[in-house]
């Protein structure tokens, strides 16, 4: 059993860490912040990137978005949800640049990016990883004590945080752990 005085000094030692969550699409991208601390998560801001006009317009329009948010939120890491293939090619394509605009909109700031697939999202978030979205909005709401209707965009990409979240927490764990051997 781990003494008193290990786990104390282990959750002095996690500083604040911003996340910011993003759920890319092509006509709109989501996105969440939320804070950690000691293990703790408090929702900061969520909202959508609504874009507009031909494929490139939308592509700057996520990227200029995303940009804004980066500069003026200051997170300290980046979840996003990474694309998957499905039946329409075309479709696929564009989400991949559309989450490839959003990502690149994060390189000023220099912050690592971990990506998971919906999946995983929704395992972490809903405890299924096949959950539906008004499913994953509802938990998202719990879990974080959001009181307000949250859009599925904002709810996915504020799921995508939590994610990386509870990630950080069982990594954390598991080196204190080994640490303690």
């Amino acid at each position: 059993m781990r003494d008193g005085a290990q786990w104390h000094g282990w959750s002095q030692q996690m500083a604040l860490i911003r996340i910011l969550g993003i759920d890319p699409g092509s006509q709109v991208t989501g996105f969440g912040i939320i804070d950690l601390h000691g293990g703790r998560t408090a929702p900061i801001e969520w909202g959508s990137i609504r874009t507009e006009g031909d494929h490139s317009a939308r592509l700057r329009d996520i990227f200029i978005g995303l940009g804004r948010v980066v500069r003026e939120f200051k997170p300290t890491e980046i979840a996003i949800e990474r694309v998957f293939m499905n039946r329409n090619a075309d479709s696929a394509l564009k989400l991949g640049q559309a989450r490839a605009a959003a990502i690149c909109a994060t390189f000023d700031a220099d912050l690592p990016v971990y990506e998971y697939s919906a999946r995983h999202i929704k395992k972490a978030v809903a405890g299924r990883g096949a959950a539906e979205k008004a499913q994953v909005q509802r938990m998202v709401q719990m879990i974080l004590g959001v009181h307000d209707d949250l859009q599925a965009d904002a709810a996915d990409a504020l799921a995508a945080a939590i994610c990386h979240a509870h990630q950080r927490g069982t990594q954390a764990l598991l080196r204190a752990a080994a640490g303690a051997r």
